[in-house]
């Protein structure tokens, strides 16, 4: 596992990207409008969201946000898309 500080000031954003490998993000203080080309939400301070190997996606700040993200896996190395639900 891998742990990354993030730290966007209002107006800023993260260019459309992929991840070889699953990645939890977690604001800490702000919020973040996220966008995976399908759907948008809005995560905000104290919520979590994880994003599949692969998955396009996008992300901004209107406010002064922080967030962690933690990329779990290895690259190269086959990975399953995330659920929370009970299988």
């Amino acid at each position: 596992m891998r742990v990354v500080g993030l730290r966007l000031e209002p107006g800023q954003h993260v260019p459309e990207h992929r991840n070889a490998i699953p990645v939890a993000l977690i604001v800490t203080v702000g919020a973040l409008h996220f966008d995976d080309g399908s759907s948008t939400g809005l995560v905000g301070a104290g919520e979590m969201l994880l994003i599949n190997p692969g998955e396009r996606h996008t992300y901004r700040a209107e406010v002064e946000t922080s967030a962690y993200l933690v990329y779990a896996g290895l690259p190269g190395v086959r990975s399953r898309p995330w659920t929370l639900r009970k299988r």
